[in-house]
């Protein structure tokens, strides 16, 4: 075989070996978000801000557990290094912050839309997805298959999500904003379809706190 033919051979072979590759992180977010109803899980998330006025990038490292329920119900515990929860309860987005012990309430329909929670926990199926963000698949990296997220909307502050897939279980959210800045979030004893009481995602606002509606 010509050395021109056979450089033609290898590339074909490498694009499909790549796409069927890339494909892979398609399936698992069709398959997670058919087959995964419920989740719990711990996370450690590194926000790394980019370097500004000569300033190096900061880097902060946070740690806490995670639940959802889909359609739209999700929680998110910070444990630290400060305790902040934030709960979506189907209607309701809220953000408490203990330090200042300060309730934030939002309408949840405005406030998810392209977010990340959107990607794991509201949509009840992949054609949901797809009407708010176009999805590609991604090469394979660290052992996980990748999906990358981009909102359709330019509205927001959300640049891009790539989700990382082990298998049909969620591993790995990273998460670029239109600032620049980068947060990775990498999940740990993840348990899938748990049983979830009727009170997880109900938010009851603490004694003595104040709180603010957007």
């Amino acid at each position: 075989m010509k050395k021109k033919q056979w450089m033609l051979v290898t590339v074909a072979a490498w694009a499909m070996a790549a796409g069927s590759a890339w494909a892979g992180g398609l399936e698992s977010l069709e398959a997670f978000v058919k087959n995964t109803k419920s989740g719990r899980a711990e996370f450690t998330q590194t926000v790394t801000a980019p370097a500004r006025d000569g300033q190096p990038s900061r880097v902060k490292t946070s740690t806490g557990t995670f639940e959802f329920q889909r359609p739209g119900k999700f929680k998110f515990d910070y444990q630290k290094p400060f305790a902040q929860t934030i709960v979506a309860d189907g209607k309701t987005l809220w953000l408490y912050d203990a330090d200042l012990n300060q309730v934030t309430q939002r309408a949840q329909a405005q406030a998810l839309g392209s977010t990340p929670a959107a990607l794991i926990a509201a949509a009840p199926n992949l054609r949901a997805l797809q009407a708010d963000f176009a999805l590609e698949g991604e090469p394979a990296r660290d052992g996980l298959e990748w999906v990358k997220a981009t909102p359709k909307s330019k509205d927001g502050q959300l640049q891009s999500v790539l989700v990382g897939f082990q298998g049909e279980g969620l591993a790995a959210l990273e998460i670029l904003d239109s600032f620049g800045q980068r947060s990775v979030l990498k999940f740990s004893k993840v348990e899938v379809n748990p049983a979830l009481g009727a009170g997880t995602f109900a938010f009851k606002t603490p004694a003595g706190a104040d709180v603010l509606k957007q």
